[in-house]
């Protein structure tokens, strides 16, 4: 937020969604934090670029305006999606009971004893479509969790085995039999305790894989 003595202005710069060939919008509130009629104008370095409505008004005391600015389609992206561009927004005091027609270009004008404000706001481009996030649990160059597959058939995964040693790890005689049933699938399983942790280290018996290559 930009704060000054006649307004403040929300947000502090100007984000727009970017899509190439579409047009994109954002507002900013304008408060008149005074007891007195505040004139407003907006400016721009590229007016072809953008539509402000509205681009001037009074703002009564106490009071807030919504304005809302448009760019226009844009055929080609910036390089690295920096804008340049820059807004500038005036204020002063007006008139008690002033009306945007009271409004005139010397209102804004930097004279002695006139109280006028200025605000630069910059512009940012955000893409409207940015990339997926990598998946939980995989990172780059990891490849993903392995299952242990016989016949065709998904028999138990590392994930599942971890689930059934958490519910089984206080009782030996279910961990002996998950360890039988592994083996009957053609894996050998190694149990570590450490601490109140167990830790399981699957790997295929190499019978399984001499028959699986046969």
């Amino acid at each position: 937020m930009s704060m000054g003595d006649l307004i403040s202005i929300h947000p502090a710069e100007l984000k727009f969604p970017f899509e190439l060939k579409k047009q994109s919008s954002c507002s900013m509130q304008l408060t008149n934090k005074t007891e007195k009629y505040v004139a407003f104008k907006v400016k721009t370095t590229n007016p072809k670029k953008y539509c402000v409505r509205p681009n001037s008004g009074i703002i009564l005391p106490g009071s807030s305006c919504n304005v809302t600015v448009t760019m226009q389609a844009q055929k080609e992206a910036p390089p690295d999606m920096q804008c340049r561009d820059k807004f500038l927004i005036q204020s002063a005091v007006a008139p008690d009971g002033a009306t945007y027609k009271d409004i005139t270009p010397e209102m804004f004008n930097k004279e002695d004893g006139r109280v006028m404000e200025e605000f630069k706001l910059r512009v940012i481009y955000i893409p409207a479509n940015p990339p997926s996030p990598v998946p939980e649990g995989s990172e780059e160059g990891t490849p993903p969790r392995a299952s242990v597959h016989e016949n065709g058939n998904q028999n138990s995964s590392f994930e599942d085995v971890s689930r059934s040693l958490e519910e089984t790890k206080d009782n030996s005689s279910e961990l002996m039999e998950v360890q039988g049933i592994l083996k009957v699938c053609g894996i050998v399983c190694d149990f570590k305790v450490d601490g109140r942790e167990i830790f399981c280290f699957a790997t295929k018996s190499e019978a399984t894989s001499r028959t699986g290559t046969d």
